[in-house]
């Protein structure tokens, strides 16, 4: 990597190539792009009142052909894979018009297909002509920059966010509106696409760090900074559009930033300090002759005290108990067994989670 200084937390005016060409290479974490969609809109689209749908029109979306968007697609994926790192991700999303052709050229490339994600909208715009079924959804691509590539995936962090349920590729969130929708100078929504923070929300904690660098090369009005800024990452924002960088730049300036990283932070669990059943026996937290049970009783075991667990018919670990007892190949005996306390089952996990706070 050359010596050449990040422009960290700005936006760049002008050309996207351009911008991404003048960074050093290798230099980001994450990409988060939401290019043009080419649309390809025929004439003024109307609701059935006869009002006018504000739809994207505008100049940037604009291509005469799909030669034209495949090689402009092409430009801009081959600066963004010059600026990200060996283990970098990147995220592209698109709609049915562009994105698998996007997908095409992402491939063509040498980026190694991660995941599609669909974002599912709450509420999409209806199709008002009723000649095709709504569209309520957007997809999104998400590559590492080979297949060798020893990318990062938080996924302790989204289970987390989903109720300790390992997260799908298909999110249900809404489109961006209400007080988080920007508005220009005439009370009208400033950019026609603005994606909503809680989108960005689960791209940006999934697969980077505080710390980190973020670049979006069609930075808009700034949704990716003001996460990324929220999150503890840095950004670089790349537009060619005077008004949305200085609507960006304000928006941004206005977001709060925690300054506990420890907050902003979810270990993975290989990180953590191992801690083996026997700690919870030795401490006093359990005591041999203790039943445990699984969280619907249909199985128990006891405790021994060099930390075993002992059946009718089996002695072994909590994991070859927990396995034994269902019949199964394997078992995680720390989420797999409770203790009875005043009533209720307590997770054994509790007492683990404890010990490896005060290891800390």
């Amino acid at each position: 990597m050359t010596n050449i200084k990040l422009p960290l937390n700005k936006v760049l005016l002008g050309d996207c190539i351009k911008s991404m060409d003048s960074l050093p290479e290798g230099s980001v974490d994450m990409i988060f792009a939401d290019p043009p969609y080419n649309l390809q809109l025929q004439g003024d689209l109307h609701r059935p009142n006869n009002t006018k749908v504000d739809a994207v029109d505008d100049e940037w979306d604009q291509f005469e052909s799909f030669a034209e968007y495949d090689d402009f697609t092409k430009r801009w994926l081959k600066a963004a894979r010059r600026v990200l790192k060996a283990d970098g991700t990147m995220w592209v999303i698109g709609s049915y018009h562009n994105i698998f052709r996007v997908g095409s050229t992402l491939q063509d490339l040498g980026f190694w297909m991660l995941n599609d994600v669909i974002w599912r909208k709450t509420n999409p715009m209806p199709n008002f002509r009723g000649r095709r079924f709504t569209n309520a959804h957007e997809t999104m691509i998400w590559v590492a920059k080979d297949k060798d590539a020893r990318y990062r995936f938080n996924y302790e962090a989204m289970k987390a966010l989903n109720d300790d349920l390992q997260m799908r590729s298909d999110w249900v969130l809404p489109i961006c509106s209400g007080k988080e929708r920007l508005k220009n100078d005439q009370g009208t929504k400033a950019h026609p696409t603005q994606k909503p923070e809680s989108l960005l929300y689960r791209v940006i904690l999934s697969s980077s760090l505080p710390g980190d660098v973020i670049l979006d090369p069609f930075f808009g009005t700034g949704t990716t900074g003001a996460v990324a800024k929220k999150l503890g990452r840095n950004w670089i924002g790349c537009d060619e559009s005077a008004e949305y960088a200085e609507l960006a730049t304000k928006r941004i300036a206005k977001v709060h930033a925690d300054k506990d990283l420890d907050l902003l932070r979810t270990e993975s669990k290989r990180s953590l300090p191992r801690v083996p059943f026997g700690s919870v026996v030795e401490r006093g937290m359990l005591k041999a002759g203790d039943v445990l049970y699984d969280g619907r009783r249909r199985y128990s075991a006891k405790v021994r005290s060099d930390g075993t667990l002992v059946t009718a018919d089996f002695k072994g670990s909590i994991h070859q108990v927990g396995a034994f007892v269902q019949k199964a190949p394997s078992c995680n005996g720390w989420q797999f067994w409770y203790v009875e306390k005043r009533g209720k089952l307590v997770p054994i996990e509790s007492y683990r989670e404890q010990i490896r706070a005060d290891m800390h």
